[in-house]
């Protein structure tokens, strides 16, 4: 069996070009270390395993399984960013 980093960079291989790098590797690095992190279910983002209040919408829902952050990591990644975080606002 494929280690999941090799899946997920043969994934992103064809969409390198169009998106941004720095982000097919934060996505990679999510998705090798998926129990690290969990998906927010009231806006998708992605967060620690440790944080209580998701930072971008104040929810406090979220779906640790593994299955779900590699597939929002991939779906992320995969795309540049349109969501506006704090750091836009500043």
């Amino acid at each position: 069996m494929y280690p999941i980093r090799f899946f997920l960079r043969s994934y992103f291989s064809e969409i390198t070009m169009n998106a941004n790098e720095s982000r097919i590797d934060k996505a990679l690095k999510i998705a090798a270390n998926a129990s690290d992190y969990k998906v927010c279910e009231g806006c998708d983002s992605i967060v620690s395993i440790g944080s209580v209040l998701c930072p971008n919408c104040h929810s406090f829902r979220f779906d640790e399984s593994r299955t779900r952050v590699i597939s929002q990591a991939m779906l992320l990644g995969s795309r540049e960013q349109n969501s506006v975080t704090a750091s836009d606002l500043m």
